[in-house]
C-alpha cells in the first residue's frame, strides 16, 4: 500500500500506552482501596531491597497557559501556594512510608508538572530534604526534573544538583516565533542556550529537549531551523513528540483553527524532517519519539534490552513500583494503578487529614499483566517472542497481524513479532492489536496516532 494511504488509514485515535490498560478503561468500579493498600505493602517488600522505588512528584503550577499542553496544571502568579502544597506532598509521602513499614530505597525521582521551576529554589530544597528524609538513595539513582528555559535559574540547578539530580529536561517545543506565539510559549533561543550552558557548568551530565511536531503553523522549513538550532547545543537526549490535539479535553487548544494544524501526511513529513536531521547528526532513534546520542543512558538501555516505559515515559530502570505524589499523579505496581485527585484544594484536604488522595484505580488481572508485558516489549524493543504472544493469538489478532505484515509494518513468524523500519510510524497502532479494550479506543478520548 502507498505510504500516504497507510498514514491516512492509521491516523486514528490511539492510546500512547504509558500504561495498560490505559486510564479511560480502568475498571474503577472494581477498585478496592484496602486491597490496594495491601498490594502496596506487598510490592514494597518485593522490590525495595533490590530494585528500589521510583517517585514521581507532580508540581502543577504555571504562571501562564501553554495552549499545546494536555497536562494537569494550575495557572497562577500567586507563589504563596508553594509552601502549602509542599506540606501536603510531604504528608502524602509520610502516609506511604507508614504503609511500607520500612525504609524506602529511592532509585528514580522525577519532578514534573506544571512547571517545577515555578517553585523558588529554597522551597525545592525544603521539599527534597523532606522527601529524602528517612530514605536511602540507590547508588545508581536517576534523578531528573522538567525545567522551563525562561525561569530555570542557577539557584534551582544548584539546589537540585546537591540533592543528586543529574538530568534536566527542558521544554523547548519549537523555536519559530510564529509557532511560539500560537502556543503561548515565548522563549528565545538565547534563553534555551543559557539554561543549557549553566546546567553543564554546574555538572549535569544529561540535558534533554522536549520538541513537538504537528503544532499550528509549523512547516518543513521551520522544523529544520528549530532542529538545526537544537543541534548547535548538542543535548544528550531529545524527545520529539506528536502534538496531541484534544480540544474537547483541553479548551485552551481552541485558540487556533484545525486548518492551522498539519495533519496525517503533512504532519508525518514534519517528523521525518526532524528524524533525518537527527540521524544524520549522530542521534539514535529510541523506542517511539525519542532520540539519544550513543552514550546516552536511554540508548544504552535499548541496546541492552533494559529499556522500560511507564507514566514518566521511557526510563532506564524498571523498579516494579512507582509512587506518584501530588495532584493527578499516578502510582503503579504489578498489582495495578491508582490516580490522585486532580484539584489542588481537594488533594491538600485529603492528605492533611491523613488519607491517601486516590480518586480512582484499577487492579490488574492475569490477562492485563500479559498484555501489558507484550505491549511493553514491543514499544521498548520492537520485538516480542512468539512464546509470549501465543496466548493472545486469537483469530482477530492473527488477521490484523497478517494484514500489517502484508503492508510491511511487521514481520510475524514462528520466532515472534518484529517491527520493521516502516512500522515505526505505526507503533501505537500495532500495540492496539493486543489491546483488549481496542474497540473502545476509537472513541473521542485519545489523540490521533500520526
Amino acid at each position: 500500500m502507498d505510504y500516504s494511504l497507510l498514514l491516512k488509514k492509521y491516523d486514528r485515535p490511539v492510546p500512547r500506552y504509558t500504561s495498560y490498560p490505559t486510564v479511560p478503561f480502568w475498571k474503577t468500579d472494581e477498585f478496592d482501596r484496602e486491597v490496594w493498600r495491601v498490594n502496596l505493602k506487598h510490592a514494597f517488600d518485593f522490590s525495595n531491597n533490590e530494585k528500589g522505588v521510583s517517585l514521581y512528584i507532580h508540581l502543577p503550577f504555571c504562571e501562564s497557559l501553554c495552549t499545546y499542553c494536555a497536562c494537569n496544571t494550575r495557572i497562577t502568579k500567586n507563589h504563596a501556594v508553594e509552601e502549602r502544597y509542599i506540606k501536603a506532598l510531604l504528608n502524602e509521602w509520610n502516609i506511604y512510608k507508614k504503609i511500607f513499614g520500612g525504609r524506602p530505597l529511592i532509585r528514580e525521582l522525577h519532578l514534573g508538572g506544571g512547571t517545577p521551576t515555578f517553585f523558588i529554589a529554597h522551597n525545592l530544597d525544603v521539599l527534597l530534604t523532606g522527601i529524602l528524609k528517612d530514605c536511602d538513595v540507590h547508588p545508581d539513582q536517576e534523578f531528573s526534573f522538567e525545567g522551563h528555559p525562561n525561569n530555570t535559574e542557577e539557584s534551582h540547578l544548584k539546589v537540585l544538583y546537591n540533592h543528586g539530580f543529574r538530568r534536566v529536561s527542558y521544554g523547548v517545543q519549537d523555536l519559530d516565533e510564529k509557532v511560539q506565539n500560537a502556543i503561548h510559549r515565548i522563549q528565545p533561543f538565547e534563553k534555551v542556550k543559557y539554561a543549557v550552558e549553566v546546567s553543564r557548568k554546574i555538572g549535569y551530565r544529561s540535558v534533554n529537549f522536549d520538541l513537538i511536531y504537528g503544532l499550528p503553523f509549523q512547516s518543513r522549513s521551520s522544523v529544520e531551523q528549530t532542529i538545526e538550532q537544537v543541534l548547535s547545543l548538542r543535548p544528550e537526549r531529545i524527545s520529539f513528540y506528536s502534538y496531541a490535539h484534544v480540544p474537547w479535553i483541553k479548551p485552551g487548544q481552541r485558540g487556533y483553527e484545525d486548518a492551522d494544524l498539519p495533519t496525517d501526511v503533512r504532519k508525518r513529513e514534519l517528523y521525518e524532517t526532524g528524524l533525518n536531521l537527527l540521524i544524520e547528526n549522530g542521534y539514535l532513534e529510541i523506542g517511539m519519539d525519542h532520540f539519544g546520542l550513543p552514550a546516552d543512558a536511554l540508548a544504552v538501555a535499548q541496546k541492552s534490552g533494559t529499556l522500560h516505559r511507564n507514566f514518566m515515559g521511557y526510563t532506564t530502570t524498571h523498579t516494579e513500583m512507582l509512587i506518584g505524589l501530588g495532584t493527578s499523579a499516578i502510582s503503579e505496581t504489578a498489582y495495578g494503578y491508582a490516580q490522585n485527585i486532580k484539584a489542588v484544594e481537594a488533594y491538600e484536604e485529603q492528605v492533611n487529614a491523613g488519607k491517601l488522595p486516590i480518586i480512582k484505580g484499577h487492579l490488574q488481572q492475569v490477562d492485563d499483566r500479559l498484555r501489558k508485558e507484550v505491549i511493553q516489549k514491543f514499544i521498548c524493543q520492537g520485538f516480542v517472542p512468539r512464546t509470549l504472544l501465543n496466548p493472545l493469538i486469537t483469530h482477530e489478532v492473527l488477521v490484523n497481524l497478517q494484514e500489517m505484515q502484508q503492508e510491511g509494518l511487521v514481520d510475524f513468524s514462528d520466532k515472534g513479532l518484529t517491527m520493521t523500519k516502516l512500522g515505526r510510524a505505526f507503533t501505537r497502532n500495532i500495540c492496539q492489536v493486543f489491546d483488549a479494550y481496542g474497540e473502545m479506543s476509537g472513541q473521542n478520548i485519545f489523540s490521533k496516532a500520526i
